[in-house]
């Protein structure tokens, strides 16, 4: 096959398809990636054609919060809506135009894409070959009995449930996201298209490869035959220094808790990382913390930190892993059996959270800015109570039945040769 990768600039939309393009690329198909220029080593490791994207697209390595600064002012609903427009729905006039370019030059079998690269989708109806979506966020696929995707609700069950979803959808949809919409809309009729339906979903129909397994989802009554769950999109660990201070975790023998604001967040430390590091100098714990580029100053006796940690190394040992939310970082720890604290209310971390406090293996703090007395608090939850130890283990026994690249390359060949 000649396939055609897309994914956003951003490197939770990168990873998540490097196992797919490395499987397919070992099985000897050609695969070109169209990306941000950081990420050309990670595509041509994986075995894939690195293509640059257009220019005024790529974020180049930037944070989005100094790609957009004016998302900075804004909170809640109002950033939401802002990421919506700015991040998602502007750059499609420019991705169309790269995968038309791309697709003149050399002729594609499929386009593989993740979500929020919706220029590959749209391409689908302007003609375009058939589309292959990756789910990098918890599946954003709306059903009467699911909470509408986005401010992280909790599943209820039920016919209340439903009327609840019914009446929040309809608010979110018409009144909430409308100007999203509408914007959305106006960038379809430049292209000649229909206005679409309303909500957030980018699931294709012929198939949605999903990151994860389906008991970490909210229970659906009926799953689309394309949605397969394919467990942890994780490429393989690049080799990773232990840091200076390694033994002496390993000689604590306390529990160790991991602390982490991911790749987006990791600006702010002050919202989490910090708090963690506070909350937890005086409890008999070990705390590990990853922080980027960023220095955090003196630290307790009880904490390490380094920019970045070999987590093939520290999973098998954290008790607790209190995370943002980042759906990347959720995936090692579930997979790897480690239960959560999770405080974040940004991107789709709301929605990671929610999910993670249905499955019982973590707590919901709902707030990016957790204070010292609730991150203790839930910590301490946690370790004392085995229940979470026990939901995350079982999770994990689900993600070792499945091997994600290789299971995503079997249902992209099948794809391919049904629609040959």
């Amino acid at each position: 096959m000649d396939l055609l990768v897309a994914t956003m600039p951003v490197p939770g939309h990168v990873a998540p398809l490097l196992p797919i393009a490395r499987a397919l690329t070992e099985r000897g198909h050609r695969v070109r990636w169209c990306t941000g220029r950081v990420f050309a080593g990670q595509v041509t490791a994986a075995g894939a054609e690195f293509v640059a994207m257009d220019p005024s697209i790529d974020h180049c390595g930037r944070n989005v919060n100094e790609l957009f600064p004016e998302r900075n002012r804004l909170k809640g609903v109002a950033k939401l809506r802002y990421d919506m427009r700015a991040v998602f729905l502007d750059p499609i006039p420019a991705q169309i135009a790269d995968l038309r370019r791309l697709l003149a030059d050399r002729p594609s079998d499929l386009v593989l894409h993740d979500t929020a690269y919706v220029g590959a989708a749209l391409l689908e109806q302007l003609g375009g070959p058939w589309a292959v979506s990756v789910g990098v966020t918890p599946l954003m696929l709306p059903a009467p009995e699911i909470p509408p995707f986005g401010p992280g609700l909790r599943y209820r069950p039920g016919p209340l449930g439903k009327l609840r979803n019914a009446v929040l959808g309809r608010l979110l949809n018409d009144v909430v996201f409308k100007p999203v919409f509408e914007h959305r809309d106006k960038l379809l009729e430049d292209f000649g298209m229909p206005a679409g339906e309303r909500g957030l979903s980018s699931v294709s129909p012929h198939l949605h490869l999903q990151n994860g397994v389906a008991q970490l989802e909210h229970p659906r009554e009926q799953l689309p035959p394309q949605v397969k769950f394919v467990g942890a999109l994780v490429d393989r660990a690049p080799a990773t220094e232990l840091p200076p201070w390694w033994e002496e975790v390993l000689r604590a023998g306390s529990p160790v808790v991991h602390v982490t604001q991911g790749t987006v967040a990791d600006m702010a430390l002050n919202q989490l990382v910090l708090p963690a590091i506070r909350a937890l100098a005086d409890q008999d714990v070990t705390v590990v913390a990853s922080t980027g580029a960023h220095d955090v100053g003196p630290l307790p006796p009880n904490a390490f930190a380094a920019p970045f940690l070999p987590y093939a190394d520290l999973l098998p040992l954290t008790s607790v892993m209190i995370t943002n939310g980042g759906f990347g970082g959720v995936q090692l720890a579930l997979a790897q059996g480690v239960p959560l604290v999770v405080a974040g209310m940004t991107e789709d971390k709301p929605e990671v959270a929610a999910r993670v406090e249905r499955s019982g293996a973590g707590l919901n703090l709902r707030t990016s800015t957790p204070s010292v007395k609730a991150l203790r608090s839930a910590v301490r939850t946690v370790l004392d109570n085995s229940s979470y130890r026990t939901h995350a283990v079982r999770l994990a026994a689900e993600y070792r039945k499945h091997d994600a690249g290789t299971l995503s390359a079997d249902h992209v060949e099948h794809l391919a040769h049904v629609n040959a």
